[in-house]
């Protein structure tokens, strides 16, 4: 029985869907269970047991499995990638092999003479498979396998000197590299990582993948260590930086489009740091998606109220918003986010960021260059000329800047801005050091939204639970038999009990009474005790508390990002 008809009487598809499918097949000369999955008439799970059920062949859950390392052994890293199987058991004489595609049977004759065992076959979820084939051989394990087969790249200490680029350049350009420097990337973006490290010791280049904001050590074989100049030439050239200079700190970009079977291609802008460290160069690539779509203010996670209070001084004509926190915390979304509740045909906004993150339809943005003198300050004195509504600059760092961004919104703008403090009120005060007069901060500042990033629980794998009373932060109070939810750990959420990420905010709209305070030049903590008597700030605390209780992320995370 075809697995058309199979996944018919299961009920999982109707004979409409089916037939769609056919169709589409026809047209396009794929697979019809691909063609199903595209379509989205059924899932992939449901899929994995049809073929299992047509060609008779048993389903083994790949997250399940635990694998001695010497059956792992049995096959090399090169044959595991490219045939897309893994041993996964070793029994009298038999070996058991767990593949993806049951219809490519013509790897068995080979895997027979390499083993010298019977084969038998098993079936897995393709992409558990392939994340079981990186957590055990690693990221490039088959690439590494073949470099390690081929002539040895210089060591560490070889090449220095007279030709040394050369050699360098020469080792950089092997395919075997740009192969596994490429699935280096690759593998980050399948993991929605924002930034790659990697990272040189005396004894081991480490890679790790920044998810969620929490960085996790990417599966790369130890072997790779002996090919980490390589790996970092090839990203010097990615990044058209000097491969020669090894002893000061460079940055540069890279464009990498990444490519999946069935799926469209993305592409993403890598941004690159490179700086010499004891044992070689670190690097660090922040990924930027072009593709992504831009997350609207209704999706970040704000309170109703706080949503409505941010909507209405984003409405206000002129002054300025400033949106504060550490680096990484999601400032540029906010801003972006707001920038696309309010612009319109009838509105006309302008940026000047470092680096421009995403594409803004009907904004004009403009990137900083400070080689030729296109500061935050200059840029934003020139496109003052330009008769904007709403300017954004994407940090507010020295005083010339904060300067220049009060005159413009007492002269009827609206700025927004960013600033690196760690709460609400501490922004007047940040202001205040800079050297900015108190009069300027008190008459253009309208409001201040403060604001972290916690890690989501998984919405397809958590559970309620009761905490103890001992484990409760200060502040935290939960009504008799309450509950809370936690993730857990799971395939969909590579483990961790959390997928994706939520802003936990504060906002403090700035009113006479804390004007007055400004000018005085009083402390954060003054300025926030008043602020909250009177309504109008909001806590950190307060808000990520809510959201605890509402189910949307936990008082670990919480307590993390907010050190509650």
């Amino acid at each position: 029985m075809g697995i058309g008809l199979i996944l018919i009487e299961r009920g999982m598809i109707s004979r409409e869907q089916l037939d769609e499918a056919i169709a589409e097949q026809r047209r396009s000369g794929e697979r019809l269970d691909k063609v199903l999955l595209r379509l989205g008439h059924t899932r992939r799970e449901d899929i994995v047991f049809a073929l299992g059920e047509q060609f008779q062949m048993p389903v083994v859950d790949m997250t399940e499995l635990v694998v001695d390392p010497e059956t792992l052994s049995a096959l090399p890293a090169s044959l595991v990638y490219r045939q897309n199987c893994v041993p996964v058991r070793r029994d009298n004489g038999a070996l058991t092999i767990a593949t993806s595609d049951p219809f490519e049977l013509s790897a068995l004759d080979e895997l027979r003479l390499l083993t010298g065992c019977s084969i038998e076959l098993v079936l897995a979820d393709e992409e558990e498979l392939h994340r079981f084939i990186r957590k055990h051989y690693g990221v490039g394990g088959d690439t590494l396998a073949q470099m390690d087969a081929d002539a040895p790249i210089a060591l560490e200490g070889e090449g220095e000197g007279e030709g040394g680029a050369d050699q360098d350049i020469e080792q950089a350009q092997e395919a075997s590299v740009i192969k596994l420097v490429n699935d280096i990337i690759s593998e980050a973006v399948s993991e929605r990582a924002t930034d790659i490290h990697i990272e040189p010791y005396e004894h081991e280049l480490t890679v790790r993948y920044r998810v969620d904001g929490v960085l996790l050590r990417a599966s790369v074989p130890a072997s790779i260590n002996r090919f980490g100049a390589a790996i970092i030439s090839r990203l010097k050239i990615m990044a058209s930086l000097n491969i020669a200079e090894k002893r000061r700190p460079q940055d540069g970009r890279i464009t990498f489009i990444q490519r999946e079977r069935g799926k469209p291609s993305q592409e993403f802008d890598l941004r690159v740091s490179v700086i010499p460290m004891m044992f070689g160069e670190g690097v660090v690539l922040r990924v930027l998606s072009k593709s992504a779509v831009l997350m609207s203010l209704d999706d970040l996670g704000m309170s109703a109220s706080m949503s409505a209070r941010w909507d209405a001084l984003i409405a206000r004509p002129h002054g300025i918003l400033l949106v504060t926190g550490p680096t990484g915390s999601g400032k540029s979304t906010t801003l972006y986010a707001s920038l696309g509740r309010i612009v319109t045909d009838a509105i006309k906004a302008i940026t000047v960021e470092d680096p421009v993150e995403y594409n803004v339809p009907g904004v004009n943005q403009i990137q900083v260059n400070t080689k030729t003198g296109l500061t935050f300050a200059a840029g934003l004195r020139s496109i003052l000329r330009h008769d904007p509504d709403v300017v954004m600059i994407g940090e507010i760092r020295d005083k010339e800047t904060a300067e220049t961004a009060i005159q413009a919104s007492l002269t009827g703008h609206l700025v927004f801005s960013t600033l690196h403090t760690n709460d609400a009120p501490g922004a007047s005060t940040r202001l205040l050091d800079m050297g900015v007069e108190p009069f300027l901060v008190s008459s253009s500042v309208e409001g201040v939204l403060a604001q972290r990033l916690v890690r989501r629980i998984c919405t397809e794998s958590n559970e309620r639970y009761t905490p103890e009373p001992g484990d409760l932060p200060p502040g935290f109070t939960l009504a008799a038999g309450e509950q809370l939810t936690r993730g857990v750990p799971s395939r969909a959420n590579r483990n961790t009990g959390y997928r994706g990420r939520v802003g936990v905010y504060e906002m403090l709209r700035l009113s006479d009474a804390t004007r007055e305070l400004i000018m005085r030049r009083a402390s954060a903590p003054e300025i926030a005790a008043r602020a909250s008597a009177d309504g109008d700030l909001t806590r950190l605390r307060e808000d990520g508390f809510e959201k605890v209780r509402a189910g949307v992320t936990t008082l670990d995370e919480v307590t993390r990002a907010l050190a509650v």
